[in-house]
């Protein structure tokens, strides 16, 4: 991985120098065509990009809304702005494409709307790619034995299945549990646990048994099953070598971090308060985790083995999964995170800069610095995260904590890096919208707000002098959101003006 000296991380290949695949037993093909990453800003596809454009392949990934650091972070990479909910957008996204990935689920939009929007986003795609004649889809599910009673989530994976199947393109079909890795949400949730809770209470179905797959064994597959054509309208189980119950999985973990932890059986199960205490006690926000623990009252795992005689690479154990992203994290080396795709709404929420009117509540603090900029402003970014705000943090984390109450993103979600940031990284509940090298870093609020926020950190010149500053943005239309500005502005000062102040101490 490669840092620029202003704290801006920039890796055209996209893994932090480590690549999955080099050992796959099978050859790549550049010359089979364009091929199509839909999802790519999130986990999955934001790790399998790089993996194909290190092994020659033209690659177009399809997002929502645009953003520089696509380009930035895959040179050469074909960017088009489409929905699968809007079927006519699928035309140009899916135009001169010989394979596609698809990546798209709608877990993110809540128990009530994802079924429904996934249905009609497979329609949609399924359709469109045989109007324009794609060879084949490559489909990333999850597993389940359709003769149980399946959660939501898992039943919505499989009805998107049926649904890509039923037209005249080939489907692969790949069918996963539960993914570690660095970055995880799956991960995430089972090692903050146990970091954070001596005595971890066990429901019945925390017996349940599950085959979890490290995520470049996940990534190893969907490349492999490109370069092998036999794999084609092919439906394989993918998992790793172990086959564990969620209990077993806390235990290793718990052996891994060398933490002592007490296992206790418990009658109570419901569901929605294990999801809503997870969410509290971990970064995963609420949504997510309820669809991933409701999945667990199922045994999820491998019913065939075929997907071994095409690719027959050794995968990894859980317990070197998560050492392996235990290393990442270490090294300050993640690449993509859950939270990259969370809020599901934040690529087409409004710019600072695309508001018809700029924001009538604002309030700026600045101080001058003898401080040269580039060691401003890498101060600037390494704001938030278990570092923390540099001063008042127990007012940050208040914060958050209070938004985590109410299911918003809360702040501890941190930050993917430690010391650099890129355009769409996550701070706590902020995501930078804009930064510019020693001069600006924007960052837009994600958390619940009766309004819009954006906090604006500025380094500019003045003469043999720096100028640092920050300004908060708010836009509202209602009574609450004006009176929720007021109600806060008198702690603006502590707050900002001590924040700066100690971003230019610590340069």
């Amino acid at each position: 991985m490669s840092h620029s000296s202003n704290g801006h991380s920039l890796d055209p290949a996209g893994s932090n120098g480590e690549l999955w695949c080099s050992d796959l037993p099978t050859e790549a093909i550049p010359a089979k065509g364009k091929i199509l990453v839909t999802g790519a800003s999130g986990y999955i596809g934001g790790r399998l990009v790089p993996e194909l454009l290190a092994r020659g392949y033209q690659v177009r990934i399809m997002v929502r809304a645009p953003s520089p650091a696509y380009q930035e972070l895959w040179p050469g990479v074909e960017i088009i702005v489409a929905d699968a909910l809007k079927r006519k957008s699928l035309r140009s996204a899916l135009d001169g494409i010989s394979v596609a990935y698809y990546l798209i689920h709608s877990m993110l939009l809540g128990r009530k709307r994802f079924a429904a929007a996934d249905m009609l986003a497979a329609r949609n795609f399924r359709m469109i790619a045989e109007e324009k004649q794609v060879k084949r889809i490559v489909y990333l599910g999850g597993l389940g034995d359709v003769r149980t009673d399946l959660s939501d989530h898992l039943a919505s994976r499989i009805k998107v299945s049926r649904e890509l199947t039923r037209g005249a393109v080939p489907v692969t079909v790949l069918r996963a549990a539960v993914i570690i890795g660095s970055g995880s949400a799956s991960y995430e949730i089972i090692k903050h646990l146990v970091e954070k809770l001596p005595v971890l209470l066990i429901p019945k179905w925390a017996r349940s048994k599950c085959q979890p797959i490290a995520i470049r064994d996940v990534v190893k597959y969907l490349v492999g099953v490109l370069e092998k054509p036999e794999t084609s309208g092919g439906s394989f189980d993918i998992g790793g070598p172990d086959i564990l119950s969620y209990q077993e999985m806390l235990e290793i973990m718990a052996d891994v971090l060398h933490k002592r932890r007490f296992f206790i059986p418990f009658f109570f199960s419901d569901i929605r308060l294990y999801a809503y205490t997870a969410s509290l006690l971990t970064p995963v926000p609420g949504q997510i985790a309820r669809c991933l623990i409701e999945g667990l009252k199922n045994d999820v795992i491998c019913r065939n083995n075929t997907i071994r005689t095409f690719l027959p690479f050794e995968p990894l154990g859980y317990r070197d999964a998560i050492e392996k992203a235990l290393v990442r994290e270490a090294i300050d080396a993640v690449h993509t995170r859950w939270s990259d795709a969370y809020p599901p709404s934040h690529e087409l929420v409004p710019r600072l800069h695309e508001l018809k009117q700029s924001p009538r509540y604002r309030t700026t603090y600045s101080l001058t610095t003898e401080k040269d900029a580039s060691s401003l402003f890498k101060s600037i970014c390494r704001i938030g995260g278990k570092e923390g705000w540099f001063h008042g943090n127990w007012m940050w984390r208040l914060r958050g904590g209070v938004d985590r109450i109410l299911l918003g993103v809360g702040s501890a979600r941190g930050r993917r890096r430690l010391q650099s940031l890129k355009i769409d990284d996550v701070i706590d509940f902020w995501r930078v919208e804009d930064l510019q090298a020693d001069r600006r870093l924007l960052l837009r609020a994600e958390m619940r707000l009766p309004g819009m926020a954006w906090l604006e950190f500025r380094i500019e010149n003045q003469g043999t002098c720096r100028a640092l500053s920050v300004t908060a943005y708010y836009s509202t239309a209602g009574l609450v959101g004006r009176l929720y500005w007021f109600i806060f502005l008198p702690f603006h000062h502590f707050i900002f003006f001590n924040l700066i102040k100690q971003i230019e101490q610590v340069s």
